[in-house]
C-alpha cells in the first residue's frame, strides 16, 4: 500500500449539506459524482457530500459557481469515515 493510500485511509471525511436555489438538471449531476443529490419540493436542490478537506469542499463550491447555481447554505453535518454519500 502506498503512502498516498495510507493518508486517504487515515483522513476522516467531513460531511456537508449544500443547499442550492433551483433544481440541478440531471445533465449536470455527473459534475457531482458520488454525491447525494435530492430535488426538494420547495424547488431547491440538496447535495450531501463527503470531502476529505476544505480544499475539496471549495472545489465543489466552484462547480456550483461554474453552473451558475445560487448557493443558499453550506452546513457541516458530521464527520464520518463510514457513511457514503
Amino acid at each position: 500500500m502506498s503512502k498516498s493510500d495510507l493518508r486517504k485511509q487515515e483522513t476522516p471525511l467531513m460531511t456537508y449539506q449544500i443547499r442550492l436555489k433551483g433544481q440541478l438538471k440531471n445533465d449536470w449531476a455527473e459534475w457531482f459524482e458520488g454525491q447525494s443529490i435530492t430535488h426538494e419540493i420547495s424547488g431547491t436542490t440538496l447535495l450531501i457530500c463527503q470531502v476529505p478537506d476544505q480544499p475539496a469542499l471549495f472545489g465543489l463550491l466552484r462547480r456550483v459557481r461554474d453552473l451558475g447555481m445560487h448557493l443558499i447554505s453550506v452546513k457541516q453535518i458530521q464527520d464520518s469515515k463510514d457513511q457514503p454519500c
